[in-house]
């Protein structure tokens, strides 16, 4: 992919600040250090968790200069793009979310994570977070090479934003204290499998930006990262076997579908991963 706008003006660099790790701000990412891969869900566990004021840390913010920093701002500047459109149809205006960039810790309003946790939206302060040495991890660890795969994560992160601003990850956790794990889990699928409906739908509508460019082979990249990442493929790696009860975000083939579902309707109406009965 190719993106040639001027940024997006809502990164927060962290990047060699340190963690500013404080005893009292863990909870939410003791939660999310259960999950694989992206984490378990900040959406659906941990939601306007306050973080006070002297607590707050920010870096840089502005538009990065470097190459990685600059590709991440073109992606989330074309998020923006898209998501603006989508919600002035629905009658809505779009909330920017901010990306933060930082390395190995970082403080957010759901508590501290390392880069282990990997890329994770935070609902308490509508902010994505991604170490960028995660990419290399889902080039070397998963086989998922390719910037259209790195553009797929941050798509994938800003969709649970656009689910937290719709209201859909509200509703998912107060139903939360009346289900069981394994009830609890199915319905987190459903939102995972959602916000990689919502990737796809970015991608479809991103290709209508004057500024944007979809390359050959870019949607393999994307599908090639969603398939790599699915639970059950993860579990068969690390555990060597696979466990459906303890799914948190779709296998390989459900991940694959409703990005591709996304990608090729661009209806948000398509999208409602909780009432269908596909895949």
């Amino acid at each position: 992919m190719q993106w040639f706008g001027k940024g997006s003006g809502n990164i927060d660099d962290r990047r060699g600040m340190g963690g500013g790790l404080k005893l009292g701000g863990g909870l939410g990412i003791i939660i999310v250090l259960v999950g694989l891969f992206f984490g378990k869900d900040l959406t659906g566990l941990v939601s306007q968790m306050p973080v006070s004021q002297s607590e707050q840390v920010q870096g840089k913010t502005g538009d990065p200069t470097d190459a990685e920093g600059k590709f991440v701002d073109g992606v989330l500047e074309s998020t923006n793009q898209v998501w603006a459109g989508q919600f002035e149809a629905m009658g809505r205006s779009y909330e920017e979310p901010k990306l933060v960039l930082f390395t190995d810790m970082v403080q957010s309003a759901c508590g501290n994570a390392s880069a282990a946790v990997g890329p994770f939206y935070c609902p308490g302060d509508h902010q994505v977070y991604i170490d960028l040495s995660f990419y290399a991890e889902l080039k070397d660890r998963f086989g998922a090479s390719g910037d259209f795969a790195q553009a797929y994560v941050i798509a994938h992160e800003v969709g649970h934003h656009v689910q937290n601003l719709l209201g859909i990850s509200d509703k998912l956790q107060k139903a939360r204290a009346e289900l069981s794990e394994k009830e609890y889990n199915k319905l987190s699928v459903k939102l995972e499998l959602q916000a990689d409906f919502l990737a796809g739908l970015w991608a479809h509508h991103a290709q209508n930006l004057k500024d944007f460019k979809l390359e050959e082979g870019d949607l393999e990249e994307a599908l090639n990262a969603a398939n790599a990442i699915g639970d059950d493929k993860l579990q068969k790696q690390s555990q060597g076997e696979v466990v459906p009860d303890a799914f948190t975000h779709g296998t390989s083939a459900q991940r694959m579908y409703w990005f591709k579902k996304g990608f090729e309707t661009g209806d948000i109406k398509q999208g409602d991963t909780f009432n269908s009965t596909e895949l």
